[in-house]
C-alpha cells in the first residue's frame, strides 16, 4: 500500500451527486481519498492544482468552466492526472472529445456505485503502473548520476583516441551535461619516473596519490568549465572549455611536488578546430609527457624553477645554478642537451609566453606587462618582444600581425 492514498477531486455542481461520489470513492477500499470538492469549473481548476490531485471526477456541465475546458487546462498543467467523466448527457461529442483528452471512462448519472468502483480499480492500476515506471526511471537516473564520472572517463577515452564520429560526440556532450563544443585546451598529466630519493609506493598509496593529484588539478582548474578523467594508460586528462594560463602545466607540476612531494609531468596543448581535432592534441600531449619523463631529475627541477621564477628580473644563469647546487657550465650544457635550448632562450620563452598571455587577456599597460614578465625596463622588454615575436607589444595587441608564438609546455 502507498504511504499516502491517491488524491481524488470531485467536480460537480450538484451537492447530492458529490456526496454519492464521495461515499463511493472513500468506501471502495482502493487506497483513494477524496481531498476536495468543487461546484464549478474554476474552483475545480484551482483546487486540482493546489492539491496536486491524481484523479478528477468531472461533470461536463458546470458553471464558469465546463468539463472539457477544465480537462484541457489540467492536461497542460497536471499531465499525469487522470479523468473520469460524470454527466447526465449521453452525447457522443462529449465522449469523443474526452477520449482525445485521455479520459479513463465515461459514466452517466445516476452513477452506479459498483460500476464506479470497477472504473476506480482500473484507474488505480494505471496509477500504480505509472508510479512504478516513475520509480524505475528515478532509479535509472540516480544510477546514471552516480556513474557520471565513469561515463565521462569512457567518453573522454574514446574521444581522445578518435573512435567517435562528430554526431556521436555532440550527443554524448549533451547527455553528460558538457559544453556543446570542442574544448579549447587539453592538459595531460603523467606520473614522473621515480627519483632515487622517493620510496617505492604500494598500489594503494599510488591510488591515494592519484586521487590527491586529481584534487589539486581540479582546484587549479577553478571555475573554468572542464572535465577531468583518467585514461587506460593511467594518464590524467583535463579538458578545458575555458582557456587557462599558458603555464598551467608548470603550475600543476610545482603544486603536486610542493603538496604531495612527488613528481609528475604535465603538458598543455591548444585544441584548434572542431570536436574531431581533439585526438591530435591528445597525441601531442602524450608524446610530450613521455618525452618529459626521459629528462633527468636536475633538468626537471630546473624547468620547474624557471617556470616559477621567470618573473625575477635578477635571475641569471649563475644565480639559477647556485639554487640548483650545480656549476653554471654544467647546467648550461645539460639544459642544451636535454631541452635543446640555452638558459637564456628558455628564460626568454617563459617570459614571452607570460607577456603574450597578458596582452591577450588584459588591458594592462605595457610597462606593467614588462614588469610581470620579468623585465625591469619597458624598452628592453619591447626590444626583446619584437626580436622574438616579430612585432612590438603594441602592434601585437592591436592585431597588426599574428606570428607564431613560443610553444607552451
Amino acid at each position: 500500500m502507498r504511504e499516502t492514498p491517491y488524491r481524488v477531486l470531485i467536480a460537480d455542481d450538484e451537492p447530492i451527486i458529490r456526496e454519492g461520489l464521495r461515499k463511493a470513492v472513500n468506501g471502495a477500499g482502493l487506497d483513494m481519498e477524496v481531498v476536495g470538492e468543487a461546484e464549478d469549473g474554476e474552483e475545480a481548476l484551482e483546487l486540482a492544482l493546489s492539491l496536486n490531485v491524481h484523479l478528477v471526477l468531472v461533470d461536463m456541465n458546470m458553471p464558469f468552466l465546463n468539463g472539457i475546458a477544465l480537462m484541457r487546462k489540467l492536461r497542460e498543467q497536471l499531465p499525469d492526472c487522470r479523468f473520469v467523466i460524470i454527466t447526465g448527457h449521453d452525447e457522443f461529442d462529449y465522449a469523443r472529445e474526452g477520449i482525445r483528452l485521455g479520459v479513463e471512462d465515461y459514466m452517466l448519472k445516476p452513477v452506479n456505485p459498483e460500476l464506479l468502483q470497477g472504473v476506480l480499480l482500473r484507474v488505480k492500476e494505471n496509477l500504480d503502473n505509472l508510479a512504478k515506471q516513475a520509480g524505475y526511471l528515478k532509479l535509472a537516473s540516480e544510477q546514471i548520476r552516480r556513474n557520471i564520472p565513469l561515463l565521462q572517463a569512457r567518453f573522454g577515452q574514446e574521444w581522445a583516441e578518435g573512435l567517435l564520429g562528430e554526431d556521436e560526440i555532440e550527443e554524448r556532450l549533451d547527455f553528460l551535461g558538457l559544453p556543446p563544443s570542442s574544448p579549447v585546451q587539453l592538459c595531460v598529466i603523467r606520473w614522473g619516473e621515480r627519483e632515487s630519493t622517493q620510496p617505492v609506493l604500494r598500489e594503494s598509496d599510488r591510488q591515494l596519490y592519484t586521487f590527491a593529484t586529481e584534487n589539486i588539478v581540479s582546484e587549479l582548474a577553478g571555475s573554468r568549465r572542464n572535465m577531468l578523467m583518467q585514461d587506460t594508460a593511467g594518464l590524467l586528462l583535463l579538458f578545458l572549455w575555458d582557456a587557462a594560463e599558458a603555464d598551467l602545466a608548470a603550475i600543476i607540476e610545482r603544486s603536486v611536488r610542493r603538496f604531495l612531494k612527488i613528481s609528475v609531468n604535465a603538458h598543455l596543448e591548444p585544441v584548434a578546430g572542431g570536436v574531431l581535432s581533439l585526438p591530435d592534441a591528445y597525441l601531442r600531449c602524450r608524446s610530450a609527457v613521455y618525452k618529459d619523463a626521459q629528462l633527468s631529475p636536475l633538468v626537471r627541477r630546473a624547468r620547474e624553477y624557471l617556470g616559477e621564477y621567470y618573473g625575477d628580473p635578477e635571475l641569471t644563469l649563475e644565480s639559477f645554478a647556485r639554487t640548483l647546487q650545480v656549476s653554471p657550465v654544467y647546467l648550461s650544457r645539460i639544459l642544451k642537451k636535454e631541452l635543446g635550448d640555452s638558459f637564456v632562450a628558455l628564460l626568454t620563452h617563459a617570459r614571452m609566453r607570460k607577456a603574450i598571455e597578458l596582452l591577450n587577456s588584459t588591458d594592462l599597460p605595457i610597462y606593467e606587462i614588462a614588469e610581470r614578465s620579468g623585465y625591469d625596463s619597458q624598452h628592453y622588454f619591447s626590444t626583446a618582444f619584437k626580436k622574438v615575436i616579430g612585432v612590438s607589444p603594441n602592434q601585437y595587441r592591436r592585431g597588426a600581425a599574428f606570428p607564431d608564438q613560443p610553444a607552451g609546455r
